[in-house]
């Protein structure tokens, strides 16, 4: 568990939000990352909880979603803050926000100094001064889990701040050693040339939509409910790197690949052969009129015996190769999701059996049962749904129709694999 601050302040250009450069380091795969202050929560932050001021663990947790704990992330967001950048978001015992600037040099330096040795040395320094953590000036916005498959995963919590007065950011010069005051929207452009992750980026991309810190903090303390975001990691042509949640690939990703073990793709290539599970292997070919427009065939059946081909008729002369290429086992079936032609796949396997089979049909292949269904189009056009995984094979990538409750994948002729809409 972790979490992050993200502090705001008002320029004559716009709102801008502090970046501090993270030290360069062996090993570290986000070495000299800019980054917003954050780390992960300490044991003992839940004994800041007696320091703030505002806020209560119930209200808190309630606003996280959390059944318990929920001010230990606001309590840690504080402290990262003041460890990594030296601005303590609290008040003094009249209620007013503390100020930094006027303490002598070797005081902060030495506060800080404690704070990082443990939470305990924050407890004494609120305790010794009169000071309250300020959680009530934390706006939380945004929540991110690491993908699977990463050596470090982190469920983050994102908050809001507004840079507080008379205080000026000191990067600890171990974990930070530069600081940054930098519009949302020119922190992201490339030729700003920051190294940036993949939340980092997303998380900046959603700031550049507002104007001022006013108001992003209104539409930060406006919202309801704020979901996990969780982004997954896949291989293309670029190589392997994290797909968002809203991106076409993402649940294909996860229905593949839901442990981030490797073998999801976020984009599709002529001639890849690509297991979406123990029964089902997809060929992805050119459709063959000419256009870059890239068509799916698939085999289902246990790999080494029978299986069925599903292929929307015609296929290009390149696809049918490469799914001769591909084939798991003996074809003894050649379905179609549109009404049937002489093509290619016929020459290839001339001893499969491409009878049009009625709605209603079950075709029994090893461990694997093929129920038909209507097409949406021709008379002859049909739907297959895979009874053991629930997946729809068809010639679109729309819903089912209605009586068909028991469909939970839809197994497009073009695009990804996607769950019940």
């Amino acid at each position: 568990m972790a979490a992050t601050l993200i502090v705001l302040r008002d320029a004559n250009a716009g709102l801008e939000v502090l970046m501090l450069r993270r030290a360069e380091k062996a090993n570290d795969q986000n070495s000299g990352a800019s980054v917003f202050p954050g780390g992960v929560i300490d044991a003992h932050d839940r004994g800041l909880h007696g320091c703030c001021s505002g806020l209560d663990d119930r209200a808190a947790s309630e606003r996280l979603e959390v059944p318990d704990g929920g001010l230990d992330y606001y309590a840690a967001a504080i402290r990262e803050c003041f460890e990594e950048a030296g601005l303590l978001f609290a008040t003094d015992s009249a209620g007013r926000p503390v100020t930094l600037d006027g303490l002598p040099p070797g005081q902060l330096a030495e506060m800080r100094h404690a704070a990082e040795q443990g939470t305990d040395a924050l407890l004494s320094l609120c305790a010794q001064h009169g000071w309250k953590l300020a959680a009530d000036r934390l706006a939380y916005f945004s929540h991110w889990l690491t993908p699977p498959g990463m050596p470090r995963r982190f469920d983050t919590r994102f908050f809001l701040a507004t840079m507080p007065e008379a205080q000026s950011v000191r990067p600890d010069g171990r974990e930070t050693v530069e600081h940054m005051w930098l519009r949302p929207a020119d922190a992201v452009d490339p030729a700003r040339g920051l190294k940036l992750m993949n939340v980092t980026r997303r998380i900046l991309l959603e700031l550049a939509r507002f104007q001022s810190v006013q108001e992003l903090m209104a539409h930060a303390r406006g919202l309801k409910h704020i979901p996990r975001v969780m982004p997954r990691l896949a291989d293309g042509p670029k190589g392997r790197r994290p797909v968002n949640m809203e991106e076409p690939s993402y649940e294909e990703v996860g229905f593949v690949d839901p442990d981030g073990e490797g073998g999801g793709r976020y984009a599709h290539e002529a001639g890849l052969a690509m297991r979406l599970s123990a029964r089902v292997l997809r060929v992805t070919g050119e459709a063959g009129d000419g256009s870059d427009t890239l068509v799916h065939g698939y085999f289902v059946g246990t790999a080494g015996g029978d299986c069925a081909l599903i292929c929307a008729s015609p296929a290009s002369r390149a696809h049918a190769e490469a799914l001769a290429a591909a084939a798991p086992g003996h074809v003894r079936w050649l379905l179609s999701t549109q009404a049937p032609s002489e093509d290619a796949l016929r020459e290839l396997w001339p001893d499969a059996s491409a009878a049009v089979p009625a709605p209603g049909e079950q075709i029994r292949i090893g461990d694997a049962t093929l129920r038909v269904l209507p097409g949406d189009g021709d008379a002859q056009s049909r739907r297959f749904l895979l009874v053991e995984e629930g997946t729809l094979f068809t010639g679109a990538s729309d819903a089912p129709a209605a009586g068909e409750e028991q469909v939970r994948w839809i197994a497009p002729r073009q695009g990804f694999l996607h769950s019940r809409r």
